[in-house]
């Protein structure tokens, strides 16, 4: 028998007697129950231990264990007074300070036993190069001070590595453009914090990413939607929105956006950028999945902040997808005054990041197995759309966008999810709570937009789960869900 099983069969025996026992009375030597229960003193220990930690043991070193006295009953807490206190609003309040963070607990959380996970946000541990990361660890830690106080702005090094990255081979970003910050998520909320007041408007593409949405609600911002195709954000109307809104700020991912997977074309690209500088506005530039490219993309577009000479971008870009859900390193890029304004905000919200995780960052991308590790998500990435683009064509007909109709827009030659619209008149959650009792997890698409959405969609994952043979089981599922939803409509397939 295994000792962890031994453990856990030998506590719940003990567990189910103690009531043969009073309160502060003596239970058996540890000797006694090892022949009585014919189990060796090490598992009689950690049985012991488990019951300890649950309160319903006590150990007193040289007399033995004794069942716990009986704990006296908690008194009811009375929090009602919270709803007031947390919802009363001054008269000045423009926008309400509650924040729904559904739409990014959908991704954070970890799936069922046996639930396929369609809708995860991060890489599968396969895909994750934890070898290299524990290596790239257990280097950083023997650096020579390596556990001491980093500079504020970001270990030196790094900043000059994120700089090449952003800035490209032109050398349009320089180190002492860059913050190292905890990840994008944080980098994002410092940039939405630093750019706008509170009760102010901020124009965000719709659909779009819910972690920002959230970001910018708990910020006291107020999400405006401009509407995207599948060239990316429409810069017809993004002109008309920032008329209309008075907005001074513009929230945008440029390659392969979340969750349409659109790249923003070549034409608009100068677009927007000349649009914000006529409205005398900031666009932050959300990177997340450049290094996601799958092998079969054309060349990437360098980022928005290298063809920008006036500072009207302020770039946001993370290692954390592309490594791992701890690696929590990420980068802020922007030229001119608003630099110290950035600095400010992250300084007092979190000091610094931690001097070893940026050690090991720079250990990581420093090291031959950061280039092997990305042509090998390049690769998987790649295999792993191609297998979820067929099964949902066979269950869906899609992706086969055709007008209104159900369908994936847009193929995405990089990043990790599709943009699954459903047929008008389905009720997307009831889909998404369908598929969970059918074993999948899916996103529904209503979280992915500032104000009433268009239309009905799932966003679906191709990272998350094992591998091919989950995907296609899981859009097998998807389609058993989807025939059990009252008024669903039909889908070819």
């Amino acid at each position: 028998m295994h000792e962890r099983s031994s453990v856990a069969e030998l506590a719940s025996t003990l567990r189910s007697g103690l009531n043969r026992y009073s309160p502060g009375e003596k239970l058996p030597s540890s000797r006694t129950l090892v022949e009585r229960h014919r189990v060796s003193p090490v598992t009689v220990s950690r049985a012991l231990a488990e019951l300890t930690a649950e309160g319903l043991v006590v150990t007193r070193p040289g007399a033995g264990a004794f069942r716990a006295e009986a704990r006296p009953q908690a008194r009811p807490v009375d929090t009602s007074w919270q709803e007031i206190a947390l919802s009363a609003e001054a008269a000045d309040d423009h926008a309400p300070r509650g924040v729904d963070a559904s739409g990014v607990l959908a991704t954070l959380a970890e799936p069922a036993p046996g639930v396929i996970e369609l809708n995860g946000g991060y890489l599968h541990p396969s895909l994750q190069p934890e070898r290299a990361l524990a290596a790239a660890l257990a280097r950083a830690g023997r650096r020579p001070g390596a556990w001491g106080r980093p500079p504020m702005e970001g270990v030196t090094e790094l900043r000059a590595w994120f700089a090449r990255e952003i800035g490209g081979p032109g050398g349009a970003v320089a180190g002492s453009d860059v913050l190292v910050t905890a990840g994008g998520q944080s980098a994002l909320t410092a940039a939405l914090r630093a750019l706008a007041p509170p009760g102010a408007p901020v124009l965000v593409e719709s659909p779009t990413y819910p972690g920002m949405l959230a970001a910018a609600r708990a910020s006291g911002l107020r999400p405006v939607p401009v509407p995207m195709d599948a060239d990316g954000v429409r810069t017809d109307l993004l002109a008309d929105a920032f008329r209309a809104s008075g907005a001074r700020l513009f929230v945008c991912q440029p390659l392969f956006q979340n969750p349409t997977g659109a790249v923003l074309a070549a034409g608009r690209r100068a677009e927007v950028l000349r649009i914000a500088r006529a409205a005398g506005a900031f666009v932050v530039e959300d990177d997340f999945a450049r290094r996601l490219v799958h092998e079969d993309a054309p060349a990437l577009p360098p980022a928005l902040i290298a063809d920008d000479p006036d500072g009207t971008v302020v770039h946001v870009c993370s290692l954390t997808k592309a490594t791992s859900p701890s690696l929590r390193v990420g980068a802020l890029a922007a030229h001119g005054p608003v630099l110290d304004r950035l600095r400010a905000i992250q300084v007092v919200d979190s000091f610094f990041v931690p001097r070893p995780l940026q050690e090991a960052a720079l250990e990581l991308v420093g090291s031959p197995a950061w280039s092997r590790h990305l042509r090998a998500i390049a690769h998987q990435l790649a295999v792993r759309r191609d297998a979820l683009a067929t099964a949902l064509r066979l269950h869906f007909g899609a992706p086969e966008p055709a007008g209104p109709g159900p369908g994936v827009q847009v193929v995405p030659p990089g990043g990790y999810h599709f943009w699954l619209r459903l047929p008008d008149g389905t009720d997307e959650a009831a889909l998404a709570g369908a598929a969970l009792r059918a074993g999948v997890a899916v996103a529904p698409g209503r979280p992915y937009f500032a104000a009433e959405p268009p239309a009905p969609h799932l966003r679906l994952t191709f990272a998350s789960a094992a591998g091919t043979a989950e995907l296609v089981e899981g859009a097998r599922r998807l389609r058993t869900a989807y025939e059990e939803v009252p008024g669903a409509g039909r889908v070819h397939g």
